[in-house]
């Protein structure tokens, strides 16, 4: 079972550690308390993770480049034969890979596992809003 310190979990759901304490002491996740630390469970905060997961309006863009690394909590894993589509909850943003099973299996992803999906691509579009120049 993956656990994690509240204040990871908080930066991992773009919150601040006091409102996770809250959503520990409101039940609405699962905790243990040991000897001055409190430990979330990783399955739970996942599910967590998904369900506070509401992506901000994009509204109007003048200039912008995403970053090519996000880190997050894996809230998913598929696998069958050979392959394995793996989710991932980065703040507001779901991002999914899939790879073979066999590497899913040796990183050990599985909901509540903290990883960092780095994306690249050879084609990647960036723009800046309609409007005159």
């Amino acid at each position: 079972m993956t656990q994690m310190r509240v204040s990871e979990a908080a930066e991992l759901l773009a919150v601040s550690p006091d409102t996770v304490r809250r959503w520990i002491d409101g039940g609405r996740l699962t905790a243990t308390k040991g000897e001055g630390v409190t430990l979330v469970d990783g399955g739970d905060l996942a599910r967590l993770a998904q369900e506070v997961a509401h992506p901000p309006a994009v509204g109007p863009v003048r200039e912008e480049s995403a970053r090519n690394r996000m880190r997050g909590i894996v809230t998913e894993v598929q696998r069958d034969g050979i392959m394995a589509q793996v989710s991932l909850q980065a703040g507001p943003f779901r991002v999914v890979s899939l790879m073979s099973r066999e590497a899913a299996d040796e990183l050990g992803l599985e909901p509540g596992v903290v990883a960092v999906a780095s994306i690249k691509s050879t084609n990647v579009v960036i723009g800046t809003p309609g409007g005159s120049s």
